[in-house]
């Protein structure tokens, strides 16, 4: 199978509390270790570790696990370029997150309008 090359092509983030890395693995197209190898590249990677230290990772962590991924792979960056690009710009970092969760928005409610429109 061929993994997506721009975000736009990764499936919906669905409406849950907490992710396995098996699941964020899948929603980002990005194997487990490159997720925790990342962890330890960007301090903006924090996800809560519960017992046996399993990581549960947040809406905003796959959000920016997103973004790391479209400086990665889409944009060319570096790992030392993309950490900069995400802490150094905070404006360009919001932006995307706030593209994302929009995009993010219409695809859930399209969802919803074509149940309702199916009743």
């Amino acid at each position: 199978m061929l993994e997506p090359s721009h975000n736009d092509e990764l499936p919906v983030i669905p409406a849950k509390r907490y992710f396995t890395i098996g699941e964020v693995s899948e929603l980002c197209a990005v194997k487990p270790h490159v997720l925790r190898y990342w962890e330890q590249e960007f301090p903006q990677l924090k996800p809560v570790k519960r017992r046996g230290n399993r990581r549960y990772y947040q809406r905003q962590d796959v959000l920016t696990i997103r973004q790391i991924r479209a400086l990665l792979y889409d944009q060319g960056f570096t790992i030392n370029g993309a950490r900069q690009r995400m802490t150094g710009d905070e404006a360009v970092e919001d932006n995307t997150q706030f593209k994302q969760i929009v995009h993010q928005m219409i695809v859930e409610l399209e969802e919803v309008l074509a149940v309702l429109k199916d009743n």
